[in-house]
């Protein structure tokens, strides 16, 4: 049997990672400012991470949510007095696409509603809602068209406000931060006037922080930097630090019923110790605080490259943006200076996503590196 083919390769084998570092089959050593989009989060292999997997499956991996798993309880007050959102409801799945489907059949369940805002170059995965609410149509299947959904350009206050009068919509949905999108990102007046709009037109609002939650934007949510409090909080990437995990915390008077959500594998006993062993590691090695200060940092480096146009993000979640497209800025990093980095929408972007724990000298490597590569690359 042969695999689907629906990834474009690099001819990479990474077999082993170390803090900020991967290493290939051959021992080259990879500075990994990509994080495997955003997911590692406290480092590769971190020996609290390891340890915590480890005792876990020696004693139980998994049993269904029919049973008692305190484990859940210790990771949803881990999570709540962390984030500053105890007041919240946790509901565990397995991934970001799982977190976002849920977030809307909640969403559709309080309201009786159906229709869903989303906002243009939006990514909020790729299973059958929440694919209809990506701005992407090309990973959209026919089946996939049937949902009831609005597009609406990102930051329109107007267009918002116009929708949600007609008292139909079950939610909006959206990122913070945009990742795949280019690193777009609203004003704090935008998303104060969703809040208010969304109340009185009795719609959730649902706040997409698969990519930007858990300290990569310098606080626990993005969102936290504008004030509000959304209805609905999705999480993955870096809950889990590797290990398939999402959720989504859920407003407290948004009221649960038997049956109303489910999953076989959200929440296993494995998922919770590994997702209770990120949650300490970013506290006690304050690594959020981390990635406020390294943005600082980034940003005055940024200066040096004559290049740039501008430097987009907020803490880990880092746009490069130039006036050319980076493909080949991006292969010249990997091939040639054994630096990972992500792209966009935007082709003209370069992600940077890099463990939490990063320091200023991995950085020191990178802008060294990009001197050079923007040199190679611009003499074809």
């Amino acid at each position: 049997m042969n695999l689907f083919d629906v990834y474009p390769l690099y001819d990479i084998t990474p077999v082993k990672g170390e803090g900020v570092h991967v290493f290939d089959e051959n021992g080259t050593k990879y500075l990994d400012l990509y994080g495997g989009h955003a997911v590692i989060s406290i480092g590769h292999a971190h020996p609290e991470y390891v340890n915590a997997i480890s005792e876990q499956v020696q004693k139980l991996g998994f049993y269904s949510n029919s049973i008692k798993n305190p484990l859940q309880e210790e990771l949803a007050k881990k999570l709540g007095e962390l984030s500053g959102c105890e007041k919240y409801n946790l509901f565990l799945c397995n991934s970001g696409a799982e977190a976002n489907e849920n977030a809307l059949k909640v969403a559709s369940f309080q309201t009786g509603r159906s229709r869903v805002i989303y906002f243009e170059n939006a990514f909020h995965g790729r299973t059958s809602g929440v694919v209809a609410v990506t701005d992407n149509d090309k990973i959209k299947a026919p089946f996939n068209n049937s949902h009831e959904v609005t597009k609406l350009p990102f930051d329109d206050q107007e267009g918002l406000e116009r929708e949600l009068s007609k008292k139909d919509v079950a939610a909006v949905i959206f990122e913070v931060i945009q990742g795949v999108g280019g690193l777009e990102e609203a004003s704090t007046e935008f998303y104060q006037s969703a809040v208010k709009l969304c109340k009185e037109h009795g719609t959730i609002l649902i706040a997409d922080e698969v990519q930007s939650g858990y300290g990569r934007t310098g606080d626990f949510f993005a969102f936290q930097k504008h004030g509000i409090q959304p209805d609905i909080i999705s999480v993955a990437k870096g809950m889990g630090n590797g290990f398939p995990i999402g959720g989504i915390l859920i407003a407290e008077e948004i009221k649960a019923s038997h049956g109303m959500l489910g999953t076989t594998f959200g929440g296993n006993h494995l998922a919770c110790a590994a997702g209770i062993a990120v949650l300490d590691v970013l506290k006690n090695e304050a690594l959020s605080e981390n990635a406020k200060d390294l943005y600082e940092y980034v940003k005055e480096r940024s200066k040096e490259i004559p290049q740039l146009k501008r430097l987009k993000g907020k803490g880990l979640m880092i746009g490069l943006e130039f006036d050319f497209e980076v493909a080949a800025l991006r292969k010249e990093l990997l091939f040639k200076h054994h630096i990972f980095t992500g792209a966009a929408s935007n082709k003209n972007l370069l992600r940077i996503l890099p463990p939490l724990s990063i320091q200023k000298d991995h950085f020191d490597r990178f802008f060294l590196a990009i001197e050079v590569a923007l040199v190679q690359t611009q003499k074809y």
